[in-house]
């Protein structure tokens, strides 16, 4: 697949179809609840987003982190978790007559949306049991819902140093109303800066797990960055369809609600803007369904 001359389909929220299909899901594991009881679910949701077009499936290991399995269960069991998680999206693309390309995926350790929770000294040994459990199964790595800087350059030290696939991606996620211009990564820190120490070691830099309105101007930041001596890296963007969070919000304490008005034709639409204005990584994040996905390969599919 010519990544440079296509626009490449990502497939949608893992956790939420997983949800909406009655599979076993729960706060604290989130979706690592269906590896740990009824993986079917899974490789059905797999499936599922690849008959809508996806191009490239990731990896259900986002849960499988100490945050959502506790440290204890993350020691014992997170190495088996995240290698089957790898080894059933693997059957799955290897399932389908196109092309499907599987990425695993390198989520935040210590809680989305949460960088002061970030551990410098912990994450190395992580990340690397991550990328080891599933580098037989993948294509690529996406390191993704990544709030700062350091984050990002933990999970490249991962991909560099470990076995599998060299291709990363790297996803960062933006607040949700930020209250200063251009919009920063969720920890503050600029896209300029973190385009100037990441650029150099991924193929690609998205946003994900964001409203779309702050998406669409965090990429308008991200082009202009990347313009000049970036300009060979590719960008994208898969956004949730989340309410509004609360006030006072935890992630492993809540679980929230849709936009209804982001239905498949409003998110298509908004996708577009963002091809137009020079992204070739498109999907969805929580609360993207499959019939989003489908309307996102029509559009974009020759």
């Amino acid at each position: 697949m010519d990544l440079s001359r296509a626009v490449t389909i990502l497939d949608g929220g893992m956790g939420k179809h997983l949800e909406r299909a009655g599979a076993p899901f729960r706060q604290p594991e989130w979706s690592a609840l269906a590896l740990l009881e009824d993986p079917s679910y899974v490789l059905d949701a797999h499936r599922a987003f690849i008959a809508s077009g996806a191009d490239v499936i990731t990896v259900n290991s986002y849960a499988v982190v100490p945050f959502h399995l506790g440290d204890a269960r993350f020691s014992e069991q997170g190495s088996a978790l995240a290698g089957l998680a790898a080894k059933l999206a693997r059957q799955a693309a290897d399932e389908s007559e196109r092309d499907i390309r599987v990425a695993g995926s390198l989520p935040p350790l210590f809680g989305s949306y949460e960088p002061e929770n970030f551990d410098p000294e912990r994450a190395p040994a992580m990340y690397r049991m991550l990328v080891e459990a599933q580098a037989p199964f993948v294509d690529l790595w996406i390191g993704e819902t990544l709030s700062l800087i350091a984050e990002a350059e933990a999970v490249a030290h991962a991909v560099e140093s470990g076995p599998g696939p060299d291709e990363l991606w790297i996803s960062f996620t933006v607040p949700e109303e930020p209250s200063v211009s251009p919009i920063p990564l969720r920890s503050g820190e600029s896209i300029r800066d973190a385009v100037d120490i990441v650029a150099a070691r991924c193929e690609a830099i998205l946003f994900n797990c964001s409203p779309p309105e702050q998406i669409t101007g965090a990429l308008a930041e991200l082009h202009r960055a990347l313009a000049g001596t970036h300009s060979g890296v590719l960008s994208g963007a898969f956004a949730n369809a989340f309410e509004p969070k609360p006030t006072v919000y935890s992630a492993n304490n809540a679980l929230l609600g849709r936009r209804d008005e982001l239905d498949p034709a409003a998110y298509r639409s908004i996708a577009r803007a963002w091809v137009d204005s020079g992204a070739s990584i498109v999907g969805g994040c929580c609360h993207i369904h499959t019939e989003h996905i489908t309307a996102l390969a029509a559009e974009f599919t020759d």
